[in-house]
């Protein structure tokens, strides 16, 4: 089984957690690092995918500047997201090369530690066939809502970016923009009645990734002033 270390970033501003991701991936292609995964929780934000329209942003540039509402451009897949506190971001550091080299292959494991970690809250999460990315959910009334959204990018099949679970985020916020271009609501384990700590939710997706990417389970979570 392959190393695996975990750190949590804590509340990070977005931008500093993608600098600190790319020194992560320039780490793990020279090899200095084991597969990491990041954990982190972001002030509010709004984020554009390579494949992002301008118009999913429902806002203006100005009034979301107002409210201290950043957006920015990355690289990664999908459209605009939106990232604020009360969600459980996480960022992989993988080479995918030792585990598949397969990008579809890679992505739904990562839905599926999303779902798994899910089911141990009784909450019946699932994927959607096709472009889709990400982990679903229907609500008391039979709607489809989503609870997780996914976006990667890889580099020389080093991964990055990942994914953003709805652990108990301001909702509202989500009217900002047309989640990943698409029109179904959106919702959280808070609304669907979970109560769970943050480490919690953490620990059991750590355990999901490494079962699927046949890593040995860390010890603990770090923290980032310990590991980087």
């Amino acid at each position: 089984m392959r190393r695996l270390e975990v750190v949590d970033l804590g509340r990070v501003r977005w931008d500093e957690a993608w600098a600190i991701q790319r020194d992560y991936v320039e780490k793990r292609k020279a090899g200095l690092v084991p597969d990491t995964l990041l954990f982190a929780e972001h002030p509010h934000v709004i984020t554009m995918g390579r494949n992002a329209e301008e118009q999913h942003i429902l806002a203006g540039r100005d009034w979301l500047a107002g409210q201290g509402i950043g957006v920015f451009e990355t690289d990664r897949g999908g459209d605009v997201t939106y990232h604020g506190p009360g969600q459980i971001v996480g960022y992989p550091i993988f080479d995918v090369a030792a585990w598949r080299k397969d990008l579809r292959a890679y992505v739904k494991a990562l839905e599926e530690a999303v779902v798994r970690t899910l089911g141990e809250y009784s909450i019946a999460a699932h994927t959607r066939e096709g472009k889709e990315t990400g982990v679903y959910v229907r609500r008391e009334d039979g709607a489809p809502a989503k609870i997780c959204a996914l976006g990667i990018h890889m580099s020389r099949w080093v991964s990055s970016h990942g994914f953003a679970l709805n652990w108990k985020p301001e909702l509202r916020y989500f009217q900002l923009i047309v989640p990943c271009g698409l029109t179904l609501p959106v919702t959280s384990m808070a609304e669907l009645g979970v109560e769970a700590e943050r480490e919690e939710v953490m620990q059991r997706l750590t355990r999901h990734l490494a079962e699927i990417f046949a890593h040995e389970l860390p010890a603990r979570i770090e923290q980032l002033q310990e590991t980087h």
